[in-house]
């Protein structure tokens, strides 16, 4: 089969096609043929040499959407559509960078659709991390305003269109001016231009701070994201665009405002209900639902995919189509 290996940290050249053998799927584990998969930045921070853990040479990959090819010792049966993310996918064994990707059954999501591959394959981590957001780190209710730190990202636009269909008031934030009025096109009730700080102009909008805030960003911009939010309100701090991991000399007390709640959101596949992702495909499908702009490359595009999530010229989600 085709993959795409990583052979040591470093440039995009680092990512080869090679031909593998067909990987043998154990009991409890499934080989999935991979018809596309989403990009994510963890895998830009897995190539760049900042992922923890990562067993090199590796096929990259922390999602994958496709069809069952074996699934011994499971319930799962040849030829059902399945998405597959996480649990060391693509770090510590083979993830879906391949036209073959064997994964455990726990990260497994069987799904039925007739959407096209391109358009499936941006769903299911992006899906997974924002409903994760919303409900166990911000415990948004309708009603509520959100602030999001980094609204032209895949997961900015995919938590905008959830906390809007949730009933909520979203401000999403981008550096660039050109693409304002693609948050507006996209459901944002008020698009924010982010110089670095933008707590300011977000109690413009809101006086007394949004009710809650997603720090997507990271860590430069987390001290300004807590400013624009009110007493007992809550930031879930969930990404790193920014590739600033840490916090300098950290005091707690002088860095979070009076009465502000900070947390965090890491999930897995078993935080993505079955019925969430089908319930996502079926609006998809029948239009009722956007999730942001998706930008497709072939499957041998993958250097040039990756060069352009790391120079910041796509917005909204990369997905990789498999088409051998």
């Amino acid at each position: 089969m085709r993959a795409i290996v990583l052979t040591e940290p470093g440039p995009v050249e680092n990512l080869q096609i090679r031909d593998l053998p067909l990987p043998s799927p154990g009991p409890g584990q499934v080989r999935i043929r991979v018809r596309a998969f989403g990009l994510n930045r963890s895998e830009l921070h897995l190539r760049l040499g900042y992922a923890d853990g990562a067993v090199l040479p590796v096929v990259p990959g922390i999602e994958a959407v496709g069809v069952v090819d074996a699934a011994p010792g499971t319930d799962l049966v040849p030829g059902q559509q399945v998405a597959a993310m996480m649990g060391g996918m693509g770090r510590t064994f083979d993830g879906g960078y391949a036209d073959y990707t064997v994964v455990p059954r726990s990260q497994v999501v069987p799904f039925r659709s007739g959407l096209p591959w391109q358009v499936i394959g941006g769903v299911p981590e992006t899906l997974q991390t924002a409903y994760g957001t919303l409900t166990a780190g911000l415990d948004l209710r309708a009603g509520q305003t959100l602030l999001i730190r980094g609204g032209t990202s895949a997961l900015g636009y995919a938590t905008a269109a959830l906390a809007r269909d949730l009933g909520a008031t979203v401000l999403a934030t981008t550096r660039r001016p050109d693409r304002l009025a693609g948050l507006a096109a996209n459901g944002v009730d008020h698009p924010v231009l982010d110089d670095g700080a933008v707590a300011a102009r977000v109690r413009a909008v809101v006086p007394a701070g949004v009710d809650a805030a997603l720090e997507l960003v990271g860590t430069p911009t987390l001290r300004d994201t807590l400013a624009a939010t009110r007493v007992h309100g809550t930031v879930c701090f969930a990404g790193m665009l920014s590739d600033q991991w840490t916090i300098p000399d950290f005091y707690p007390i002088d860095y979070l405002p009076t009465g502000v709640r900070l947390t965090a959101y890491s999930g897995d596949a078993a935080d993505l209900p079955q019925h969430v992702l089908q319930d996502a495909l079926d609006r998809l499908a029948a239009g009722t639902l956007k999730l942001g702009p998706v930008t497709v490359y072939p499957f041998d595009r993958i250097r040039d995919a990756h060069r352009d999530i790391e120079e910041n010229r796509v917005s909204g989600k990369v997905v990789v189509l498999n088409g051998s």
